[in-house]
Formats: structure tokens, sequence, C-alpha cells
């Protein structure tokens, strides 16, 4: 596609990504004044930002799909208003029920048609195959930049104006994306997509079936759940947890911003070294180096500079993992149904998500320690690096007309 094509397609991606990842990657500093508020513990906050990580694992495989087969434009777009109207509801939900429903299932539901996997689709069947990896890299990138940017926003907000006051301008932040997902769509390449033939269920049931079957793609799944189990769980919690050992809120915020900022490189580079180095040998790598990170955080006496240190080097890998995967996939399924392959593995990640964010709130409530959790983080990190090894991205037979070109 001509450069300046890529450019407004990268730049409208870009934003999107920024606002859907920035935003929801500053929920952790709602957890104290909301709760605080209602008279909550936190496995109620923890449980309702667990099930919209879950609600948008299992959505995302049918947002891809349809935004395989008929454009990314209305996925976009209705994602962008519902994320807004979850934000605003958030702002009214007076019980755990109603915050898990505006907070977790809409939310959630928001996030698919507003992240990774619809738009890495369009990339990968827009950006030629040997600028695919790139390109992913620089998505990533962009919103690792809406954490680095909007976190410290977020935390600046609530102290400023109060946590509803927060939400609402948040939600007007994100409506601003619905005229981008126009522009996205008129840049996608309808040739690209699969044919609009059959019934959708049935035909995902069935390229899932055939994906399933191979092992790689099986393991791929797994070390993405970890991914999940790691990121969400310190996301959330690492606020409350430096508060709890004494550290200023700006620590926290700090920490979170220093975590989106060296996630901007390293997502760019994830995507560099993936044009270079097989991708399962760096995502190995990766899993292994973030068990390293954690058990030294854990061992080291607790400052300032050792929460400094130990953001920046978890973020430098805290989203690297989305453009060796999704390039994975690309290559082994290719471009026509990577909407809703790469959704089915990030159900995986969202599973992981899950259990990390939630298992955080019950284990703090019945322990008032989060130490089981931090081992079990480093403990999967290791199953991860092992479980990536043998995994192959050479071409599926089976997918040969679907095959990157």
């Amino acid at each position: 596609m001509m450069r300046s094509r890529l450019s407004l397609l990268l730049l409208a991606s870009g934003v999107i990504l920024s606002l859907a990842m920035g935003i929801r990657h500053g929920f952790g500093f709602f957890m104290a004044p909301i709760t605080g508020e209602h008279g909550w513990g936190r496995e109620a906050f923890a449980l309702a930002l667990g099930l919209q990580n879950l609600v948008w694992g299992v959505a995302q495989p049918f947002s891809g799909a349809i935004a395989d087969r008929r454009g990314p434009a209305r996925v976009l777009l209705i994602g962008a208003l519902c994320y807004a109207a979850g934000l605003l509801l958030m702002t009214v939900s007076a019980t755990p029920w109603q915050f898990s429903l505006s907070a977790g299932v809409l939310i959630g539901f928001a996030l698919s048609c507003t992240t990774y996997s619809v738009i890495f689709g369009v990339i990968a069947r827009t950006v030629p195959t040997a600028r695919r990896s790139r390109a992913m890299g620089i998505a990533s990138a962009a919103g690792s930049f809406g954490q680095f940017a909007l976190v410290p926003v977020e935390r600046s907000l609530i102290d400023a104006m109060g946590w509803i006051p927060a939400l609402v301008l948040l939600a007007g932040a994100i409506a601003l994306c619905a005229p981008l997902a126009k522009t996205i769509g008129h840049l996608d390449d309808p040739a690209q997509r699969p044919p609009e033939t059959g019934r959708l269920l049935p035909k995902m049931a069935a390229t899932f079936a055939q994906a399933w079957r191979e092992r790689s793609f099986r393991l791929l799944m797994a070390g993405y759940f970890v991914c999940g189990f790691q990121v969400v769980f310190i996301g959330v919690h690492l606020p409350v947890y430096l508060r709890d050992k004494g550290m200023s809120g700006s620590v926290a915020s700090l920490a979170l911003a220093l975590i989106g900022l060296f996630n901007v490189f390293g997502s760019f580079c994830a995507g560099e070294w993936g044009s270079r180095i097989p991708k399962p040998r760096l995502l190995s790598g990766l899993y292994l180096a973030r068990s390293v990170i954690i058990a030294l955080f854990l061992l080291c006496p607790l400052s300032s500079w050792s929460v400094a240190l130990f953001a920046a080097s978890i973020g430098f890998l805290w989203l690297a993992t989305v453009p060796l995967t999704n390039g994975i996939i690309a290559s082994q399924f290719g471009v026509g149904h990577l909407g809703l392959l790469s959704g089915a593995v990030f159900f995986a990640h969202q599973a992981g998500s899950f259990l990390g964010v939630w298992l955080g709130g019950w284990v703090f409530d019945a322990t008032g320690s989060y130490d089981i959790v931090w081992i079990g983080a480093i403990l999967l990190g290791v199953m991860a690096s092992l479980a990536n090894l043998p995994i192959r991205e050479e071409p599926v037979a089976s997918f040969a007309g679907e095959r990157p070109s």
C-alpha cells in the first residue's frame, strides 16, 4: 500500500489503541476510592475487572470474525460507543453486581471491538508481508503509549476532581474514536477478507477446530494465558500493593507510567526483532525474563528506585508478546481469518487475566498478602517459556489458501 495510506492507517489505529488500552490500564487507581465509598472489599472490584477481561476474551473471536468478513468500521464504532457508555454507568453503579455489568460486561465487550485482534486484522490485510511485523510492532507501541500518557492523567483527574468526574471525562475521550472507525474501514482491503458464504458460527467453529488440531496453536494459547495472568494482576494490583507497603501514590503512578513508556520501546523492538529472529524463541526468552524480573523485585529491598527499575524492566516486556504472537498466527494460518484466530488465542490471554486479577483480590482478602499470587506468576512464566520453545511458525498446509502473500 502507498506510504501515505499506511501512515494514516497506523495513525488512526494508534489513536484508538492508545485510548482503549490507556484508559483500562488506569483502572487500578479507581480501586481505592470506589471501594472506599461503597464499602466493598477488594475482591468485588477485582471480580468486576476480572469479568471485564473474561468477557473481552469471550467476545473477541466474534468481534474479530465479524471484522474479518464484513469490515472493521461498524465493529470499531460500536466498541467506542459501548466503552463510553460503560464508563458513564460505572459512576452510578451502587452495588457490586451493577459495577460488574458496567465495568465488567459492557467495557469488556467494548474492548473486544477496539483493540488488537480487530486492528491487527486490518494491518495484516493491507500491509505487505515483509513490513507486517514492523507495522504490528508500531501499533502495539501506540497502545503502550496510551498507558504511558493516560495513566498519570487518570490519577491526576481523580486527585483533582474525584473519581466520578474523571470517568465522565474519560467517556468523552473514548467517544472521539467513533469518527476514526470510518477512516480505518476505508483503508481495509476487502479483497483479503474471507468470503461471506455460509453462516458465521459454523464457519467460525470449523476454522477454529482446524487450527486447534495444530500443536503449535495450542501451545501459543497456553503461553498467552500466562501473559494475561501476569500483566493484568500487576496492572491492577500493583498500585494498592505499593500503597500497602507504605509507598506514596506518586510512586505507583510513576510505576504504571514507566511500564507504559518502556512498553512503547519493547513493543516496537519486538516487531523489529520478529522479522529477523524466530518468534517462538523470542517469546520463550520473554516469558523467562519476566519471571526473573518479578523474582528480583520481590527479593530486593523495596524502594522508589527498585519500583522504577521493576516497572521499566517489566514494561519493556509488557506487550512485546502481542506482535510476536499475532505474527506467528499470520505465518501459520494466513491473514483471512486473523481476527478470528487471534481472538481465539486472545481468549486464553483473557482467561489468564481473569484468574490473575480475581485471584489477587481473593487471596489478599483471605490472607492479607499478595505473596501467593506473585509466586504463581513466577512459576507460570517459566512454564510459558518452555511451552513456546517447540512452536513452529511454518504455514499450515490445511490453510494453504489463506497464507500470507
